[in-house]
């Protein structure tokens, strides 16, 4: 039995909120504010009501804030409206195998076809609250002595809970639709039906009370708690007796000791006290109790170097990585129960953003191991185990990088006010459909291996080689300190990704993410030459007459129309014909795309083929510079560009020794000018700025 599927609608940015849940671990992941904090939060308010749970007005949709003005506004409501608010669905799918007495309550068909039942948690207002609102506002705005007292907004703010009320339904599943029939359900509230042995709720949050301060005794304290939930635990129990009897033996030796202790002021009662001979005498006992004893008397220590010391010595990411291993075992023996028929059908444990304190290595062992540590923890007896479900939801590129991707769930925002969530997997499906497995195969693998960060940036950028990778920082600061305006390149979220001649390879998971991505590439132009029995490809730059067409499969990919690959078609594109979107599987022009493909542009009537020839053309004056140094560059080819006896095409293909030994040399014999501007003595080639401008505005 597990959780499929979890629905959510009108909460925070998770409007119409929907993701799919695996058999163990999902991974949630996306950038800030995409709702994962609001996931946790209203599973929280709903499967662990309590009086800090609440909802307040500000958990509203900014969408649904205006329905319930529209609702307000119209002069007649439809009695049969379907209630509306924040709503949280879960879908429970089981098989012939499980144990059904518990979920038997709430099913809604036995049909023996339909496997699904569809918990329903509400906060929400019906027809009747809804007149009742209507009046109730009516008589606020006419008291109100100003229009901000006036305003819905303010009233609901104040006053929802009023009017909204919180509702527990179990629905009728309709499996052709694949969606519940809301109109038909079993109200559990009404029915007094209590999911506890159905479904139980726990989490880690992100806010943990870990430090490393001396005063603080965040592992001693989490020690005495799991001592508590450990006493329930039948494999403890007789570790917990010998324990007790223990204490027994302290008590009465500690006893005897008091005695002597407190001798005057037992003396002093029995003088002063004002009792007869014999009546009321006081015996100062020792009670220990077991339960209360690690409280403040329990130290956790690690050793070092054959020392031991206390816990606040250690680092704290090794204490939030322990901690965390505690709470796991806090809250795990907290479903469990001592009586099998006591644990509930799912447990669902949510762990929100492990990799907080924890360096990047720590992050890889942590995920690396959490499915092995929580198999082990949800072991009750050698034939029953704890049906366990957990959610982790992380900001980190490294635990990324280490899952599997059939458990990664990417939430994305769409518009202000709507959060979606995709299954990474699916990717594997989309590559398939079009006979590219060896690219899915290719992307996850190098995804894994490189840039998971990807799924978190804002930006991207796609470049070829060591050189655009070296240099494009130096670029991005270049723009910057020529730009006005706050929206500086090195302040956002870029992330900057070398990929080769493959960026086409990622056309699908850039769709997939929907990530703003510049792709900056080379025009590879060149022409078939020699003799008409032995014709062969040979480069030459975009300004060669004998230029025919490209080799560069990417832009081809992107950029192609009707098939063209001529040489004209890529050198007359406009800037803004460069900017395309996916639109029934093909990219085409689009002026407000999220991909934006450059490569060498005619610059001082020039047209290079590569970054190399279109920089050396720019930057010839400072490649040639007497007190520059470029070891990288052969002598032989240097003197001869300087005395004009090649072009900057040969320069370009035959002088360079070692590209990014170029790239760092370039960064070496930069200046900066008297206004503080670095990288001042040289320019950057104009296809470049063109992307890069358009990154930083977008």
């Amino acid at each position: 039995m597990k959780i499929s599927k979890i629905e959510i609608e009108n909460f925070r940015l998770l409007k119409e909120f929907s993701i799919d849940l695996e058999d163990e671990l999902s991974l949630v992941i996306g950038k800030n504010n995409t709702g994962k904090t609001s996931l946790l939060t209203i599973l929280d308010r709903f499967l662990n009501e309590s009086e800090r749970t609440r909802f307040s007005f500000d958990d509203f949709n900014l969408d649904f804030r205006g329905t319930i003005r529209t609702l307000i506004q119209k002069r007649k409501l439809d009695e049969k409206i379907t209630p509306v608010g924040i709503k949280l669905k879960l879908y429970i799918e089981y098989d012939e195998k499980d144990d059904l007495s518990n979920v038997s309550k709430v099913m809604m068909d036995l049909d023996p076809a339909i496997n699904t039942v569809v918990l329903g948690f509400e906060y929400s207002i019906s027809y009747k609250e809804i007149l009742q609102l209507k009046q109730d506002f009516k008589e606020f705005k006419v008291k109100g002595s100003s229009p901000r007292k006036k305003d819905l907004s303010h009233f609901l703010k104040e006053n929802h809970a009023d009017y909204f009320r919180i509702h527990r339904k179990s629905f009728l599943y309709d499996s052709d639709k694949e969606k519940p029939n809301e109109l038909v359900y079993l109200d559990l509230r009404q029915e007094k039906i209590s999911l506890n042995k159905i479904l139980r709720f726990k989490y880690i949050s992100a806010r943990r009370d870990v430090t490393n301060k001396e005063v603080d005794k965040s592992l001693s304290t989490q020690i005495s708690k799991l001592y508590k939930r450990k006493e329930t635990n039948e494999a403890q129990l007789q570790a917990i007796e010998e324990f007790k009897e223990s204490l027994l033996k302290t008590d009465s030796n500690l006893s005897e000791i008091y005695g002597s202790i407190f001798e005057q002021i037992i003396k002093k009662v029995r003088q002063y006290g004002g009792v007869a001979e014999g009546d009321s005498l006081i015996k100062i006992m020792s009670t220990l109790q077991h339960r209360e004893l690690l409280d403040g008397n329990t130290t956790v220590m690690y050793g070092h170097q054959k020392h031991e010391l206390p816990e606040h010595y250690n680092g704290l990411g090794y204490m939030n990585l322990i901690s965390m291993i505690f709470d796991i075992e806090i809250l795990i023996n907290e479903f469990k129960t001592s009586q099998k028929e006591d644990t509930a059908d799912i447990n669902l444990l949510f762990i929100e953003e492990p990799e907080a304190h924890t360096h990047p290595q720590m992050q890889y062992v942590f995920i690396k191991n959490i499915k092995a540590l929580l198999k082990e923890e949800i072991k009750i007896t050698d034939e029953n185990r704890l049906q366990l479900q957990y959610v982790i939801s992380t900001h980190s590129s490294h635990i990324v990088s280490e899952s599997h991707f059939d458990d990664i769930k990417y939430l994305i925002r769409q518009g202000d006010n709507h959060v979606i969530s995709k299954n990474v997997k699916a990717l594997e499906d989309e590559y398939g459909k079009d006979q590219q497995e060896q690219n899915y195969r290719f992307l996850k693998q190098y995804l894994t291996l490189n840039r998971a960060e990807l799924f978190f940036a804002d930006k991207a950028i796609l470049i070829e080689g060591d050189t655009e990778r070296i240099l494009l920082p130096a670029m991005m600061k270049k723009i910057d300190q020529e730009s006005s305006g706050a929206r500086k390149l090195l302040s956002q979220n870029i992330s900057i990704v070398e990929v080769g001649a493959h960026s086409k390879v990622f056309e699908k998971f850039i769709d997939f993410i929907g990530v703003k991505t510049l792709i900056i590439t080379d025009l590879d132009c060149g022409f078939q030459g020699g003799s008409e029995e032995d014709r062969k490809w040979k480069r030459c730059s975009a300004s060669d007459s004998k230029v025919q067409s490209i080799s560069n499969e990417s832009l081809k990919y992107f950029l192609s129309a009707s098939g063209k690959d001529n040489i004209e078609h890529y050198t007359r594109l406009k800037p803004e014909q460069k900017i395309v979107s996916k639109c029934k599987k093909k990219w085409s022009s689009d002026p407000n795309g999220i991909v934006k493909i450059t490569f060498q542009t005619r610059e001082k009537n020039y047209h290079a083929r590569s970054f190399e020839d279109a920089f050396f053309h720019l930057n010839k004056e400072f490649i040639l510079d007497e007190k520059s140094e470029f070891a990288s560059l052969k002598k032989t080819y240097l003197k001869q560009y300087r005395d004009s006896e090649i072009d900057v095409f040969e320069f370009s293909e035959k002088a360079v020794s070692k590209k990014p030994s170029l790239a760092i040399e370039i960064l070496l014999n930069s200046n900066t000018d008297e206004a503080g501007k670095e990288y001042s003595n040289w320019e950057i080639p104009q296809y470049i700025r063109e992307g890069l401008d358009w990154l930083r505005l977008i």
